[in-house]
């Protein structure tokens, strides 16, 4: 069962943190029904092509280019960390990861600001 807990993130803060500087990001990081790592990227200078947009972390490569292909890179492989596994077997309706993530531009009452 997908478990994140405030002392996971807190391991996993500090790396994530250092991309977002890296890459001119306002981020926020929160944990949300004890299983899913949520980043929620809020102002910076990378042009998403949204200031709205659920990231889907399978499939980034196929919808960002430039800075935010490069930034989201970074930063999904830094939310999974070094203790991340995935023992799911879709065939048997068997489902067991360390934990999700998620990775939000903007939230439905504040978009992401685009600074130039």
């Amino acid at each position: 069962m997908a478990y994140m807990s405030q002392e996971h993130k807190a391991k996993l803060a500090p790396t994530i943190k250092a991309i977002c500087k890296k890459y001119n990001i306002k981020a926020s990081l929160a944990v949300r029904n004890h299983s899913t790592l949520v980043l929620t990227v809020k102002q910076g200078d990378i042009d998403f092509g949204s200031n709205r947009d659920q990231v889907n972390p399978y499939w980034y490569h196929e919808h960002f280019t430039g800075r935010a292909k490069d930034f989201l890179a970074e930063v999904i492989p830094a939310m999974y960390g070094p203790d991340y596994f995935d023992e799911s077997d879709a065939m048997t309706d068997y489902f067991h990861c360390s934990h999700y993530i998620s990775v939000n531009i903007g939230k439905w009452n504040q978009p992401y600001a685009l600074v130039k």
